[in-house]
């Protein structure tokens, strides 16, 4: 049976190969240092992060990485999915949508419902899930 529950300290055996995963697609490699201190901040909750886990008999199979900030647009805070990422063997179900749920109810339990997220135009098989609970804006995005 598959859960979904808040990233543990204890889980870094199971996120590890998730994260890594992660940063394989989208081509990035970052040094296990800033993995580790990111695991950290997800689990402790601190920099308004906060990590979710999918689970399946035991075994990690997604993850969900998510920044709480404040905006000029709302008194209240916006919730930012800054990372999505289901095992290629579990994909296909109800695992990411089963995260995306799990993110809109933390982020709403955090005082911060409104969710959002970037992902590449590449990743079709990621959008059509997307299309199915979001809405795409017209927004681009620029990095400095």
């Amino acid at each position: 049976m598959q859960t979904i529950r808040p990233l543990a300290a204890t889980d870094w055996d199971g996120w590890s190969p998730l994260w890594s995963g992660y940063l394989d697609f989208y081509r990035e490699e970052l040094p296990e240092a800033t993995s580790r201190s990111t695991f950290t901040r997800l689990c402790d909750g601190t920099d308004g992060l906060f990590g979710l886990l999918a689970v399946e008999d035991e075994a990690a199979i997604g993850l969900a990485s998510c920044v709480v900030h404040a905006t000029t647009w709302s008194p209240q805070p916006r919730t930012y999915l800054q990372d999505l990422f289901v095992a290629p063997a579990a994909r296909g179900g109800e695992v990411g949508h089963a995260l995306l749920g799990a993110v809109k109810e933390a982020a709403a339990a955090r005082g911060a419902p409104d969710v959002y997220w970037h992902t590449q135009q590449f990743n079709g098989r990621a959008r059509s899930l997307y299309d199915q609970v979001g809405r795409l804006t017209s927004f681009v995005v620029y990095e400095m």
